[in-house]
């Protein structure tokens, strides 16, 4: 692990001075050798999944494991996007001249070493190699265990379109052993690493946030809430809870509690319910829920859970002011949501919610980079320092300041 921080160090001094044509280079040349690859690919995720069946591996790491044809094109198509979207390095900004003559502004540069920690999911080889080097960010990456063998495939494209542009080898390395003691060194390499990014279950970023000094970008938890208004749009609220809920229940962009004004719940809560029903989803409800559709009590834990699965908190409020205050006493601050048809309430839920993300009569499944134009992310992050949200290319970039003068001196 030393030795893959020295390297990676080394390679982050070639890529943050990369031109942009040599890092679409980079980039479509992954891409491409991707799509050559597609059957290794494959091949190597149905030996993970072969694995995670013999290991008992739990539902929702075995939906995120899945590989075929449709994701080897998502992941196509996301190196696509980052490629066309602006390089940020370089770009100087602000710009002022002072009394004294010199002139100040700030410079987009990359952070330089990007630790990455990952469960399950594949594809973010792909996106984290992406963004980091369309950033400027040599990275080191440790997927999990459940994934060794995708991780390994999807990697040896990343290496072949790494070196076919003319970057260095080690511009992107994958951690080649599924010893957890290799997590703990990476920890500890705070003289090569400037940013860990873990992305996985609650216990891996508390281990993380709790064993190394470098800083994390994180998120803990997605509870995320939708609010159904007294004046939304019936239809349209049922359509976007039922989304919210049922698109995937393995994301941490899921809802988790549904949260309905009193006057609009016995108008939205039983069709709901059939729907919900269509995908063998549990409702726990509060006594006024429970009072409208028949279902399991909710226990006062149930507000605090991220069940990533088939199960749904639900709790009728008396006014919007109630449901915010439950948002922002017992969410995570990832993805909450308003259904509304007033532009008042609308304004009033975005202003007074503290997440990542807050929105207005949309899906909660829409909190991702992808959807939201930035090719792809390394994750979401509920910090509110240095990045929020998706983390795409701007969140892996840092600031300098500049100063061009013509000669001034200071004068005390």
């Amino acid at each position: 692990m030393q030795e893959m921080g020295a390297a990676a160090r080394s390679a982050s001094r070639a890529l943050a001075v990369a031109s942009t044509a040599t890092k679409s280079a980079a980039l479509v040349a992954i891409a491409n050798a991707l799509d050559a690859d597609r059957e290794p690919i494959k091949q190597a995720n149905a030996a993970d999944m072969a694995a995670a069946d013999d290991n008992n591996v739990d539902q929702p790491l075995v939906d995120r494991l899945f590989l075929g044809d449709k994701g080897i094109d998502q992941m196509i198509e996301g190196l696509m996007q980052i490629d066309a979207l602006k390089d940020p390095i370089g770009e100087v900004t602000d710009l002022n001249y002072r009394p004294t003559g010199i002139q100040i502004g700030k410079m987009r540069v990359p952070l330089g070493v990007i630790g990455m920690i990952y469960e399950s999911r594949p594809n973010v080889t792909v996106d984290a190699a992406a963004l980091c080097l369309k950033a400027g960010n040599a990275c080191i990456l440790r997927g999990g265990s459940e994934a060794f063998s995708s991780n390994q495939a999807i990697a040896k494209c990343v290496t072949a379109g790494i070196t076919a542009a003319g970057l260095p080898k080690a511009s992107v390395q994958l951690v080649a052993t599924t010893d957890r003691t290799a997590v703990g060194e990476l920890l500890k390499l705070d003289e090569f690493v400037d940013v860990i990014v873990p992305r996985g279950g609650k216990g891996l970023i508390e281990r993380v946030s709790n064993e190394t000094r470098i800083p994390v970008i994180k998120h803990l938890d997605g509870i995320c809430h939708v609010y159904i208004d007294s004046e939304a749009d019936p239809n349209k609220a049922v359509a976007l809870a039922f989304n919210s809920k049922a698109e995937k229940f393995a994301v941490c962009n899921a809802m988790e509690t549904l949260l309905v004004h009193k006057d609009i719940a016995p108008t939205v809560l039983p069709p709901l319910a059939e729907m919900l029903a269509t995908a063998d989803v549990e409702l726990r409800g509060c006594e006024k829920a429970r009072a409208i559709v028949p279902m399991n009590a909710a226990s006062a834990a149930d507000w605090t859970e991220e069940y990533l699965g088939p199960i749904l908190a639900i709790k009728v409020v008396d006014d919007l002011a109630v449901a915010v205050d439950h948002i922002n006493q017992f969410g995570s601050g990832h993805t909450d949501v308003i259904v509304t048809e007033n532009y008042s309430h609308s304004r009033a839920f975005i202003q007074a919610v503290d997440s990542a993300s807050v929105m207005v009569n949309a899906s909660s499944q829409f909190a991702d980079g992808f959807e939201y134009g930035l090719g792809a992310e390394v994750g979401i992050s509920t910090d509110k320092l240095h990045a929020r949200g998706p983390v795409g290319l701007e969140g892996l970039t840092s600031q300098k300041y500049v100063v061009y003068g013509s000669g001034e001196i200071r004068k005390r």
